[in-house]
């Protein structure tokens, strides 16, 4: 049985479960360690200017969603988010506290302060009100997955089929009413959702569904060594930008700008590219980096 994730990490940590996913820097001390609550910060942080962050970087990440954010073989939290989370923490003094999070309730708990910021392949178009954003900092693309023997060769074919995705993904959004997509999502026989991938690839081999509707790098992730049962088609269903979203206040926005700019020290520095070719066998490619540098 296809079992990627869990061998690999639980990918997904919630497109976010807190602190997660599109993991970049070297997992530290503190990334490796398992969150044991969600609690709201209230001191001062002298480094952002803000009155209630006190240093606890609470990511909240979807432990399912790699290679952004997952469950290592060791147990430990990982992924291409989460080191880069490590990096930015590691600059500012700050402590890295990777919490994973239902998808679901991702608002709830970032706006009740029970999350600093959720970073794990978090989408900005269609959400660029609702959260206090970085500049995009990675491009994406969503895809489709199928068995390798499936009659599916463009997205026309998909018409009649059972296709499954996340719920309150950019795949669901792209398919939706609405969406860029809502054409070809009507045109499906059913457009269901799970709340992580590593079902979904399950149900797919099984035969239970016939295609998934998924970011490429958690495709490539949950693909791994299996090209020969599991193919991507060529045709993209839509492209988008990452970005890390923080609450849509001033200390949400300050917060923002004060990673934002960490991220471009990073990049100049050489760290961001040497992540991008840590995760580059999972999908993640230096090339798609669009933050601009300081």
């Amino acid at each position: 049985m296809f079992n990627a994730t869990l061998n690999r990490r639980q990918f997904i940590t919630a497109a976010l479960g807190i602190t997660g996913a599109l993991g970049l820097a070297a997992c530290g001390s503190s990334t490796t360690a398992s969150s044991s609550s969600i609690t709201s910060s209230s001191a001062d942080a002298s480094s952002t200017s803000t009155t209630s962050f006190d240093g606890n970087f609470v990511l909240g990440f979807d432990q399912d969603f790699p290679p952004y954010g997952y469950v290592g073989n060791d147990g430990s939290y990982t992924g291409f988010d989460i080191d880069l989370a490590q990096a930015v923490c590691d600059r500012e003094g700050w402590t890295l506290v990777p919490t994973p999070i239902s998808w679901d309730a991702k608002d709830t708990l970032l706006n009740s302060g029970q999350i600093t910021c959720i970073w794990n392949g978090f989408t900005i178009e269609g959400r660029e009100d609702g959260y206090a954003f970085t500049d995009p900092y990675m491009e994406n693309r969503q895809v489709v997955v199928v068995p390798a023997s499936s009659d599916v060769q463009q997205l026309s074919d998909l018409a009649g089929k059972n296709v499954i995705t996340q719920a309150d993904s950019a795949a669901l959004d792209v398919l939706s009413e609405g969406g860029s997509q809502e054409e070809l999502g009507k045109s499906f026989g059913n457009l269901q959702t799970i709340d992580n991938y590593n079902t979904a690839f399950m149900m797919l081999e099984s035969g239970q569904v016939d295609a998934i509707a998924i970011d490429y790098p958690v495709a490539v992730f949950n693909i791994g060594d299996k090209t020969s049962e599991f193919r991507i088609l060529d045709e993209n269903l839509n492209s988008e930008h990452f970005g890390v979203g923080f609450a849509n206040t001033d200390d949400g926005a300050q917060l923002a700008k004060t990673v934002e700019a960490d991220l471009q020290v990073l990049d100049s520095e050489g760290t961001v590219k040497e992540l991008c070719e840590k995760y580059a066998d999972q999908g993640v490619s230096y090339d798609l980096w669009c933050l601009p540098k300081a």
